[in-house]
């Protein structure tokens, strides 16, 4: 497996990557996804003899606060370490970054997911998060 950066943006695989996911709110407005990974701080993709398995993407200043916006891993390819690459190169890439935060769905799945990579939920941080969004939710 190669992670390495996802420059060139190609619509075919990534509404297939979320629509395999899922993540159908993010494949009814394919203008505003492929704007989201334009404008996005970082995206990496983990390849397989030039085939896609992950994304992860990022947003924010870089300096003082990361966002890990999305993480996510065909589904065929999920529990093989993938996503952890994923996630632990933003990690390392913004070692120095005093906040790098997410949003994810709350599964004991998930949160055994994040605390593994030293996450930690902001109740626990002794802060909360309020987000505004659309109706759809997450």
């Amino acid at each position: 497996m190669d992670i390495r950066e996802y420059t060139e943006y190609r619509e075919d695989e990534i509404r297939c990557l979320y629509g395999a996911v899922g993540w159908t709110a993010y494949t009814e407005n394919l203008h505003a996804l492929e704007e989201g990974f334009r404008r996005a701080l970082l995206v990496l993709a983990a390849w397989e003899n030039h085939e896609l398995l992950g994304i992860v993407r990022a947003v924010g200043d870089g300096a003082t606060i990361v966002y890990v916006q999305d993480v996510l891993v065909r589904p065929d390819r999920q529990r093989q370490g993938i996503g952890t690459a994923l996630l632990r190169a933003v990690l390392d890439r913004y070692a120095d970054v005093r906040q790098i935060v997410l949003v994810t769905d709350s599964t004991a799945q998930t949160a055994a997911f994040y605390r593994s990579l030293g996450f930690a939920e902001l109740s626990e941080l002794g802060c909360s998060g309020f987000m505004r969004s659309m109706p759809k939710g997450c």
